[in-house]
């Protein structure tokens, strides 16, 4: 049976961590898919250490805050050591409905792609995030287009499967401070086969962004920078 691990990456999350654990038990119980969960917690400073303890999930708790970046590596670490076939990365904040996971595994399986992506945009259904947001996506679409021609229409996503293949790369290699977009640029660059599929979304259950409406342009701009830095580091390496 094919082994799946769900990576949640978890930051004062003590609002919402539960539910989405919970969620994706039952989901695996109903879909029929062997899913472990491994819940990494980013140094959180509120109860989330706590709660994690006590559900039916693969506890990492990271010594140091890392930024989401190396939370979520956290988890790919494990996975890959661990052996899994699939990684599914999932926020811990309640945005991404466990229901959702089959389209993911689906699309990754019967397309032979080594990474699929869990879309807002596509059908335009569920929660579509604030205008500037938008704006800032649709932005980096456009960006990632133009350095390795690929498109993909919510490249912010944190709702995403990877393959073995990718797992071994991501072990090793993976942005740290603005990873989604960052990795598209990552993938494109190592040949790697990049899909998408549209899924519904809800807002945060709980938690608060990191990136709030002042900050948006200044996460544009250093996310720019890290995708040229990326892209230069890789295409031109010896």
């Amino acid at each position: 049976m094919t082994r799946i691990s769900t990576i949640v990456p978890a930051y004062n999350e003590e609002k919402a961590i539960t539910a989405v654990v919970n969620d994706i038990l039952q989901t695996a119980e109903l879909q029929k898919l062997s899913i472990t969960v491994v819940v990494v917690n980013d140094c959180s400073v509120d109860s989330t250490a706590e709660i994690i303890s006590k559900l039916k999930c693969v506890a990492l708790n990271l010594p140091i805050n890392l930024g989401i970046g190396g939370a979520v590596q956290t988890g790919f670490k494990y996975a890959f050591e661990h052996g899994f076939d699939y990684a599914i990365q999932i926020d811990g904040d309640g945005q991404h409905p466990a229901s959702e996971i089959s389209k993911l595994v689906n699309a990754i399986k019967e397309n032979n792609l080594d990474i699929v992506i869990g879309s807002r945009f596509m059908s335009k259904e569920g929660f579509q995030s604030s205008a500037i947001r938008r704006f800032g996506i649709n932005y980096f679409k456009w960006l990632n287009r133009f350095f390795v021609g690929v498109k993909v229409n919510d490249s912010t996503s944190g709702f995403r499967i990877i393959n073995k293949k990718v797992l071994e790369l991501v072990a090793e290699n993976y942005p740290d401070e603005y990873p989604e977009p960052e990795s598209i640029i990552l993938y494109s660059l190592n040949k790697l086969k990049i899909g998408e599929v549209s899924v519904n979304m809800k807002e945060r259950q709980g938690g608060v962004s990191s990136i709030g409406a002042v900050s948006s342009v200044y996460y544009m701009f250093k996310v720019t920078l890290a995708i040229i830095y990326t892209f230069i580091r890789i295409k031109f390496k010896k």
